[in-house]
């Protein structure tokens, strides 16, 4: 059993929490939102009311927060409280530079540091079934896998610092045109008078497969356990794979890479996000793309 800190108890954070807790370990939590801390204080974790609290004796921090700046101003925080040899963890999704950032505070602490988004949405969170992507040195990954093993089901080394940043935005990436790809299909398909169901039988079987479709089908009906049928309540918030989308372009820009679907996908939510649904799931963008008329 490892003493574990958790910051930031939220729609992911607060379930993988609970898993660690599940899996025998002593898990000390943070969040600045009351209601936050006392749903994770249901689940069995320590609800800590400052991070120093949280933080005390543990072996392990993992952080999940909004943004790169949020993470650097946690880990900051943590080099005057935590001793030399804390296992650091950043599970946010946040652009590569930050997490080499973190990597250089946790080493300038004498910490070993990992960071390690995840794939798999709320539903994986609750579930344990996450998939990690993890970039940090060959004795940092040894030092966390069997932590992360307690709340993701695939837990892969994707290389050095800043290397499981760099997997998560490119798999966002593919993820958001596929999905964008997926709607279209079934717009024209509307149009073509060939119903949900026929096009998700073929396509579910034939080179069209993906899991925009199989898992994730943007229409009620043949995918029972998609957001379209729960009126496209996230799930994965447009919001989120919007900001995901601008990582990856941030980074495009940065490294030379064309990416020009990329880029387009970014453009399509930023616009659906703008229109007032950010709050929904990612999928809904069905919703925009249906009423696009044709030039």
């Amino acid at each position: 059993m490892s003493r574990i800190a958790f910051v930031g108890l939220g729609n992911m954070g607060g379930p993988m929490a609970a898993n660690l807790v599940k899996a025998g370990h002593d898990v000390w939590g943070f969040d600045l939102s009351e209601a936050s801390r006392n749903a994770a204080r249901a689940h069995g974790v320590n609800a800590a009311s400052t991070l120093p609290q949280a933080v005390l004796n543990a072996d392990c921090i993992i952080t999940m927060l909004p943004k790169g700046q949020h993470v650097l101003a946690v880990w900051s925080d943590l080099a005057s409280v935590i001793p030399e040899g804390t296992l650091l963890i950043d599970c946010s999704t946040v652009d590569v530079e930050s997490a080499r950032k973190a990597h250089a505070l946790g080493s300038a602490m004498g910490c070993l540091s990992l960071d390690a988004p995840v794939s798999g949405g709320t539903t994986g969170a609750e579930a344990g079934t996450l998939t990690f992507m993890v970039g940090g040195s060959e004795s940092a990954f040894a030092s966390g896998k069997a932590i992360l093993e307690a709340m993701g089901r695939k837990i892969v080394h994707c290389g050095g610092d800043g290397a499981g940043q760099a997997a998560k935005i490119c798999n966002n990436m593919i993820l958001g045109i596929s999905m964008i790809g997926v709607c279209e299909a079934f717009g024209l398909a509307e149009k073509l008078g060939l119903s949900h169901q026929a096009l998700f039988d073929v396509a579910s079987t034939s080179s069209g497969q993906c899991w925009s479709l199989t898992t994730y089908c943007p229409v009620p009906g043949p995918v029972p356990t998609s957001p379209a049928n729960n009126d496209y309540r996230p799930g994965f918030a447009t919001a989120l794979m919007l900001k995901d989308l601008l990582l990856s372009q941030e980074a495009a820009q940065q490294s030379g890479a064309a990416t020009p679907l990329g880029a387009h996908a970014a453009d399509l939510y930023a616009q659906f996000e703008a229109a007032g649904h950010g709050g929904e799931d990612f999928s809904a963008i069905i919703r925009m793309l249906q009423e696009i008329p044709r030039e």
